[in-house]
Formats: structure tokens, C-alpha cells, sequence
């Protein structure tokens, strides 16, 4: 069979993620050969995937993550397009792995047919490779603003034949208003393929709800195939930093007598912030984001993670009073951690031609080196040591490189080369690899070292805590709420048959919209 779903959103953030990668956990559990997709994605949390090339490439984290729920090794065809923002007005176009150019809205119009072909190429290989490829929509379906040239979303539909689902975040509150008035915004062709609708997020009585989805399938004439109820461990792998609270999951108690408290800085262009959820992960261990700098006052760990806009957080940084209480946090010998542009800005100079053009501006100087920004953008994996004897992988995505280090300089890490990647002094730790805190000695002997310059001796790290492990709960979990939640035999006819016939048009549609 050649099989396929799109599952669209009344918002970012609906669900649309954990759906798909919970569907493509349950199918995957039945044994069929399923594979995730999505057209374009617009975040600055990406995995590094090995094309057939040899080189690496981006796709979005979620990608990543729905490619483990079908038990299969990322690929680049999942995510084609990928648009990192940079700035309000400009994103970085990734496509098939590569950074190829600058999208703004001024040129977004041009460059839009690229994209497009290549998508619908790349699900075209898909479907004639797997059995289902499950696809998730982008946004919302109902923009109508961009419909005229969507391929994400309805257009992807209507290219390949997909029927879709709506996903709705009741937790948000209007769920039902949300859901109708998506589909009475799209044009007849648009809402032909909408069969039906999933309510995310809900605590509460299902009966009291109950009222609600059979009026909903009155005025439709869709179904609800099931509400999913709010799971609080479902953090992992988020799409982008705004899915996260201020405290990452649901830390567990300390094995020891005192807990480590982490304060992670919520830059505007944050990147990979799921570099952070493996501390999380861990008992005793409270990792929350934050823009208040009295809170970086009161933690034990302060980290500045990743950024797409380096120069320009910095100088955010430095606006608010952050930069001040970061510098007020290394003086008092306290544990600092900078990954990739936060290690950058701990530089004593950075020079960026590239990302800002600012050309060249000082960094914090709490690490004894200089960065310099090259067009050429470093996308591998990696592999290497903790103090020469802890395995520790990771990847890297970055313009920015060390050009010039104080020779004396400690490294974090052992590159499997022998090289050294970042640097220590004193309690500042930095390092370009996102990812290393998911291997797991790694992650143990930083926090023990963390607990130790804290003064923190009632903390004990756990021995136990698996991050591979924890993930592969997560998406069991996924799996099952599908499995006991949704109506997995109507979903498998969508899937192998398509949308229903005879779906009623609801008006107004949008108007122009065929």
C-alpha cells in the first residue's frame, strides 16, 4: 500500500508533533513500514542527520524524534525544507540538509516554487519507500493569508491525495470554535479532505465534553476520533522553545539530601534548547528557563544555550541586565555553561561578517578565546571524551569557530581525532557540541563537578537515569494514548482509503479559495 495522513492544527503548538509521532508509534508497534514528514518546518531546534553523501545535514528536531517513534534512523527527506528565523524579518533556508540561502518576506514569493518541488519530490520518494508516511502540517491550515502558495499544509493535501485530521490544544480554551472555524475557512476542495477532528490536551470529565463533539459533528458533519488527555510527561524533543514551561518536566525527587537548580537563559533566538532537557531528566535536578536575571542570582548552574543570532542575543544580553548577573555569577566561582552561541558569547571578541555583519564586538571574556564567523556552516556529528576516559556524542551546527585560544586553554572535551573541543576555566565550561548531556556518563560526572563548585555536598547524582531510555518511554507513551484514546480503526481507513465521500461543505470558505 502507499498510505498517507496529514495531520493539520488550529495553531502552533496544537499537538500536531506528539500526534504524529504517536500515530507513527502505534503503526510502527502493528509492523507496518511507516515514515514521518514534514514539508517545512520553521524552528531552531535541529538534529543532524548523514545524507548519502557522507556530510551532515538539518532537519527539525520533531522530525527526528517522529523517525525514532517508527523505529527508523533520521533521514533528510523528512524534513526537506527547513527555515531557521534569525531575525523577525529573515530565516536561514535549510533544504534537504543545506543551507542554501536567506528567505524574507520580500523574497519568499521567488524562492517559494523551489521549495515546493522539492517537498513534493521528496514525500513522492517516501511513499514509494514505506507503507504509510504520516505527514504533519505547519501552523495552521486556515491561514488563509498564505493559502495561494502552501504546500505544507491543504496544498500538500490536495498535491498528494492526503486526508487530513485537525488537532485542537483545549487547554488554550475555544477548542470548538477553533476547530469549526478552521474548516469553514478553507475552500470546498480544502474541507473535502478534512475528515475529522482530535481534541489534545484535556483534563476533566469526558462526559461534560461529550455534548460538545457530537454538536461538533452536527455542524460539520466530522467526528471527533478522540480526545487525548494531558500527559505531564510528554516534554521531550519540543518543536521549539516556546512548548516549554519555566520548569522543564516533572523533576523527580534528589537521591541525595539537596536538589541542583539550573537556570537556563531564554534568549529570543534560542537554539536547541533541548540540549537542556537530558539535565531535566535527571532526580534533584530543577532546570527552568528564565529572563529574569535575580533568578540566575539564586541558581547553582547558569546556562546560556544556543542561539541563531549570536551577536544579537549578546547584545539582548547586555540590554536587559543578563549579561550582568551572568558575570556576577562566574566572579562568585559559581558553574557557568555556554553550548554553541552561549559558548560564543563567553568569547573575549567575536567576529561576525556573517550572521549580524556587525563585523567585530566583545564577548563577556570569561574564556581566553576569540570567535570568528565563516560563510562555510559546520554540520557533523561528533564523537569524543570526557576527560579522557567518559564517552560523550553530540553534534554541531554553527558558523561561528574558535580562531584563536590561549595556548594554556583546558578543553571539555577529547575529539575522537585528538583534538580538544571548549574550554574550562575555573568553574566556565563551554563547548560548539549540542546533544553531549544524552550520554550519560558525561552527563553524571558535569553534574557531580556542578554539585561540587556549588557547594551543593547533600547531592547525588543518580547512577541509573538512562536518557535513551527516557525518550523511548515517552514515545511508548505516545503510542499508547493513541492506542487507548483514538479511534485507531477509523484512522487506519483514512490512512488506507482517504477521506470519506460526500464530506458536506461548510461556508463561507475562503473567499477566492477553490
Amino acid at each position: 500500500m502507499s498510505g498517507g495522513l496529514l495531520v493539520a492544527g488550529t495553531t502552533s503548538d496544537a499537538g500536531k508533533s506528539v500526534l504524529t509521532a504517536g500515530i507513527c508509534r502505534w503503526l510502527h508497534r502493528r509492523g507496518v513500514k511507516v515514515a514521518p514528514f514534514k514539508a517545512q518546518n520553521m524552528s531552531n531546534n535541529s538534529a543532524v542527520v548523514v545524507g548519502p553523501d557522507g556530510r551532515g545535514g538539518e532537519i527539525g528536531r520533531a522530525q527526528a524524534m517522529q523517525a525514532a517513534a517508527c523505529g527508523l534512523a533520521p533521514d533528510l527527506r523528512f524534513n526537506p525544507v527547513l527555515l531557521k528565523p534569525g531575525s523577525d524579518l529573515a530565516s536561514q533556508v535549510v533544504l534537504l540538509g543545506e543551507a542554501v540561502d536567506t528567505v524574507t518576506a520580500g523574497n519568499f514569493r521567488e524562492l517559494r516554487p523551489r521549495l515546493a518541488e522539492t517537498a513534493y519530490a521528496a514525500l513522492a520518494e517516501l511513499r514509494s519507500a514505506y507503507d504509510v508516511v504520516i505527514c504533519e502540517g505547519a501552523g495552521s491550515p486556515a491561514e488563509i493569508n498564505l493559502r495561494a502558495g502552501d504546500y505544507v499544509n491543504m496544498g500538500l493535501a490536495r498535491h498528494a491525495g492526503l486526508p487530513a485530521i485537525v488537532v485542537g490544544d483545549i487547554d488554550r480554551g475555544g477548542v470548538f470554535a477553533s476547530m469549526f472555524g478552521t474548516l469553514a475557512l478553507l475552500g470546498p476542495a480544502d474541507q473535502a479532505l478534512i475528515a475529522g477532528f482530535v481534541i489534545n490536551k484535556f483534563r476533566g470529565d469526558l462526559g461534560l465534553l461529550r455534548p460538545g463533539l457530537d454538536m461538533l459533528c452536527q455542524v460539520t458533519g466530522r467526528p471527533t476520533y478522540g480526545v487525548l488527555p494531558w500527559a505531564l510527561d510528554l516534554w521531550l524533543d519540543a518543536e521549539d522553545s516556546l512548548a516549554y514551561g519555566r520548569v522543564l518536566g516533572r523533576p523527580a525527587a534528589p537521591r541525595g539530601t539537596e536538589w541542583l537548580d539550573v537556570a537556563v537563559v531564554r534568549l529570543p533566538r534560542i537554539s536547541n534548547a533541548t540540549d537542556v532537557e537530558a539535565l531535566a531528566t535527571e532526580p534533584g535536578v530543577r532546570v527552568r528557563l528564565t529572563v529574569e536575571p535575580a533568578e540566575l542570582a539564586a541558581a547553582d548552574l547558569v546556562v546560556l544555550p544556543g542561539s541563531k543570532s549570536t551577536v544579537a542575543d549578546l547584545a539582548w544580553l547586555r540590554r536587559t541586565g543578563l549579561a550582568d548577573a551572568v558575570l556576577a555569577h562566574a566572579a562568585a566561582g559559581r558553574p557557568l555553561l555556554g553550548i554553541c552561541g552561549g559558548f560564543q558569547m563567553l568569547a573575549r571578541a567575536i567576529h561576525d561578517p556573517v550572521e549580524s555583519r556587525q563585523g567585530s564586538v566583545p564577548g563577556l571574556g570569561l574564556l581566553p578565546i576569540e570567535v570568528t564567523f565563516d560563510p562555510r556552516k559546520t554540520v557533523r556529528q561528533s564523537v569524543g571524551t570526557a576527560r579522557g576516559d567518559v564517552p560523550v556524542q553530540g553534534y554541531e551546527i554553527h558558523h561561528g569557530y574558535v580562531s584563536h585560544a590561549d595556548p594554556a586553554l583546558t578543553p571539555l572535551l577529547t575529539c575522537a581525532d585528538g583534538s580538544g573541543e571548549g574550554a574550562v576555566v575555573g568553574a566556565v565550561h563551554g563547548t560548539h557540541w549540542h546533544g553531549a548531556f544524552e550520554s550519560d556518563g558525561f552527563r553524571r560526572r558535569f553534574l557531580t563537578e556542578v554539585a561540587r563548585l556549588a557547594g551543593r555536598t547533600g547531592f547525588t547524582v543518580a547512577p541509573d537515569t538512562a536518557f535513551a531510555a527516557a525518550r523511548e518511554r515517552s514515545l511508548d507513551l505516545l503510542g499508547d494514548l493513541v492506542e487507548e484514546h483514538l479511534d485507531t480503526e477509523a484512522l487506519w481507513r483514512l490512512v488506507e482509503s482517504g477521506p470519506p465521500a460526500g464530506l458536506p461543505f461548510i461556508p463561507p470558505g475562503a473567499p477566492g479559495t477553490p
